[in-house]
């Protein structure tokens, strides 16, 4: 039975407004039976919700952390890239700073692009391929001891979202890529078994995987379930997924 909760709080993003994600759980919600409130991201800063192990949250990565830190609950890093699934990776994946990035990209990179993204909670700029030190120009800004994710560069085909609760995928959706191209779906289920026998993967979490260009079906990276993008799943399973997630965090928590 997927986890339930006592109320249901939803973050607005002032005059009522919703985003997508937060749209879908609250109609969900609501056909549930659950009460919900709105609140905005200042009252979550400011401590002002009634945060209890029968309230659900739901909103944006700040949002949530600053719910789970009000209510105990660790703010892990984000691991994009599990190493017990590095036989699926396809390419090879490593950590670095962005100065050891600058220092890479202005040696030429030894005539290969990288591509690079922020390995910290703060996104604060988008993973893109690194060609030459132009490209340095748009993290001009940003401390050279920010820590990164680096690959090598492949051609994907197309990329997928894979919605998962323990080991049961409940929604494949497509979010770049052409439209004809489909993901080797045993390797996902075998992936998913193998990420869970690990102890590392969360109770219910999206992970996305992509087709390259020669026809493997390889990891993109993986993602937490607290705070996580719809694409075409529907309201009832991605609602599922989300409560199955706070109820584990919550379980978790230092605080009764």
């Amino acid at each position: 039975m997927s986890a339930t909760f006592a109320q249901a709080l939803i973050e607005e993003r002032g005059n009522q407004r919703l985003g997508l994600e937060e749209k879908m759980v609250l109609e969900e919600c609501r056909r549930r039976g659950i009460p919900t409130t709105l609140f905005t991201a200042k009252r979550i800063q400011r401590r002002q919700l009634p945060l209890t192990r029968e309230v659900f949250v739901c909103g944006d990565m700040d949002a949530m952390h600053g719910a789970m830190k009000q209510l105990g609950i660790e703010v892990r890093e984000p691991h994009d890239y599990p190493e017990c699934l590095a036989p699926w990776f396809h390419r090879r994946v490593w950590r670095s700073t962005l100065g050891g990035l600058e220092a890479r990209v202005r040696n030429e990179l030894g005539g290969e692009p990288v591509f690079a993204k922020p390995a910290g909670r703060q996104k604060i700029f988008t993973g893109r391929v690194f060609t030459s030190w132009e490209d340095l120009y748009e993290v001009a800004s940003i401390s050279r001891q920010e820590p990164l994710w680096c690959s090598e560069v492949v051609a994907w085909q197309a990329e997928f979202r894979v919605y998962v609760i323990g080991t049961g995928i409940l929604s494949v959706d497509r979010y770049a890529g052409e439209a004809g191209v489909a993901l080797d779906l045993a390797a996902v289920q075998t992936a998913l078994e193998v990420y869970r026998a690990s102890a590392q993967a969360p109770a219910a979490y999206g992970i996305d995987f992509g087709v390259l260009s020669s026809g493997e079906t390889a990891l993109v990276e993986a993602n937490d379930g607290y705070a996580l993008g719809a694409y075409q799943i529907d309201a009832a399973k991605y609602t599922d997924l989300l409560f199955a997630r706070w109820r584990e965090l919550l379980d978790a928590a230092r605080t009764p």
